[in-house]
């Protein structure tokens, strides 16, 4: 009998020890994908409880913005998030002085705090709260947020000194997977963390963005088609793929079909496979996208380049969701979601006879347009350049990079007809030629534009103000900014403080600037 019980804690324990180990996998399965973060937190939650033999476990986060902790989910299906002032509960004093605390009994130590009891209707008697922040040998790194379970499962058990050394342990790489995720501080060397945006590697808050998160959101909940469209580079693959793993189809795989890079010939073969001997060189049966996303998600970028004689086939599928391969005669089902993107204006294309009309209502179920970096704000452009600074300097092996005043002006200024690809190419440069991670005006590429592009930039550089002084063409870009917060300075009528005002810089900025 002695023996039996033995076995059993044995294998209880490995089993106990394999749960926490795969925590530390999902969680690091998730960094690289554009999952909103509720899930990235619910996921941790979940799995963090079914190691430690929890009844509730919660993540709370630092609002670096607000000053308060904020658990966006907690395993709470009572409610959908949940704010605290970081003077009350053990949470906030965790948070505070970045000490660990286990206690079996909470109603009897003063720092607990009941309300959050008394909103969800949950009794807690024994936690474990641990400080989130990375672990660093030479410093004592800020805290980014608390580490929480509630109550054993077992009735009567506490949790143990083991528990608290995994927890600390888990806390410290929760914090550096947040540090891989754009759920990050503004400033690393302060505390907390500042919500960028809902989805991971998805950078912005601006409301125009809002309305593509919130409808992204809907179509993730659904399997209906999807028509992304918007200017070449304002992220429409990064919101492809949000739709996709943010769905139950997130297991499933995700495949890409670039319409661009097709030759015409080869688009039916590369959709939907051929058969052995269906052409020249088919020495074999090559299933097709459509067959490879089973399950998953099939993502068509730029739709509108597809051949017109194409076109009815993948409609067929889309009504039916059937096809054949080249060459084959057996009629094959595939359980896929599409999504679809654009930059074309396909009713343009449809009225040319470019593009089958049936087509252009079938894969605009849900359409979501992607607004342009230009119509996004300054606010915006900040903070994805911030973010592109830091992840190329940990990429490239640089120091802590700043970007001068001078260097944000002049990123504001311009109008990037390349949208975010456009500007994260611009701080990559800038980031390899300063190795001392100060990026200024001298690091970012000239301003080298076609015909067509410099036709759209053109009402920029030309416009007038109050004053009728205008921007010539021609101008480098330092002195075109130069002119231009001149122009408005004389607007201004000489208020230099009114014109840092509008030109959203401090004085000190204007006045390196103009010199």
């Amino acid at each position: 009998m002695r023996q039996a019980v033995t076995t059993d804690a044995t294998i209880e324990a490995t089993v106990s020890m394999v749960n926490r180990l795969s925590l530390l996998v999902d969680l690091s399965s998730l960094l690289s994908r554009e999952v909103d973060f509720d899930t990235l937190l619910r996921t941790a939650c979940e799995r963090v409880a079914d190691a430690l033999g929890a009844e509730r476990a919660t993540i709370w986060l630092v609002d670096a913005e607000r000053g308060d902790l904020v658990t966006r989910v907690a395993m709470l299906p009572e409610l959908p998030a949940l704010r605290l002032p970081l003077e009350r509960g053990i949470a906030g004093w965790v948070a505070r002085t970045g000490e660990t605390v286990r206690i079996a009994d909470a109603s009897s130590d003063a720092r607990f705090d009941s309300s959050v009891d008394r909103e969800t209707g949950f009794t807690t008697r024994a936690i474990l709260a641990v400080p989130i922040r990375e672990e660093s040998p030479d410093e004592r790194r800020p805290v980014r947020g608390v580490l929480q379970i509630l109550n054993r499962k077992v009735a009567g058990e506490s949790f143990s000194e083991e528990d608290e050394k995994y927890l600390r342990a888990l806390a410290a790489q929760i914090a550096r997977a947040l540090s891989l995720t754009t759920l990050r501080a503004a400033d690393e060397r302060g505390p907390g963390l500042t919500l960028r945006g809902p989805f991971n590697r998805i950078v912005g808050r601006s409301d125009e963005l809002r309305a593509v998160y919130e409808r992204v959101t809907l179509a993730a909940q659904t399997d209906a088609t999807v028509l992304l469209r918007g200017e070449t580079g304002t992220g429409k693959g990064l919101f492809s793929r949000a739709i996709h793993v943010n769905s139950a189809r997130q297991a499933g795989p995700f495949v890409t079909v670039d319409c661009t890079t097709l030759p015409a010939s080869l688009v039916e073969s590369e959709l939907f496979g051929h058969e052995r001997g269906a052409f020249t060189g088919a020495d074999r049966r090559v299933p097709g996208k459509v067959e490879l996303a089973r399950g998953g998600t099939l993502f068509l970028d730029e739709i509108g380049d597809l051949p017109h004689d194409v076109q009815g086939k993948l409609l067929r599928f889309l009504q039916e969701r059937v096809f054949e391969r080249v060459g084959g005669r057996q009629t094959i089902d595939a359980d896929v979601r599409v999504v679809c993107a654009t930059h074309q204006d396909l009713e343009r294309r449809v009225t040319e006879g470019r593009f089958r009309e049936d087509l252009y209502y079938r894969i605009r179920v849900v359409e979501i347009d992607v607004p342009p970096l230009r119509a996004r704000g300054h606010d915006e452009i900040d903070q994805l350049a911030r973010h592109f600074v830091d992840l190329y300097a940990e990429r490239y092996g640089r120091p802590r990079p700043t970007l001068s005043e001078a260097t944000l002006a002049v990123l504001r200024a311009h109008v990037w007809p390349g949208n975010v690809r456009e500007l994260e190419h611009w701080i990559e440069s800038a980031i390899v030629l300063a190795p001392d991670g100060n990026v200024t005006p001298a690091h970012l590429p000239r301003v080298r534009l076609g015909p067509a592009q410099e036709n759209a930039q053109r009402p920029a550089l030309t416009a007038t103000h109050e004053g009728g002084r205008g921007v010539a063409l021609g101008l480098t870009l330092d002195e075109a900014i130069r002119r231009y917060i001149e122009a408005t300075v004389e607007a201004c009528a000489g208020n230099k403080a009114e014109a840092a005002r509008r030109l959203e810089i401090g004085r000190n900025t204007l006045a390196r600037l103009l010199k």
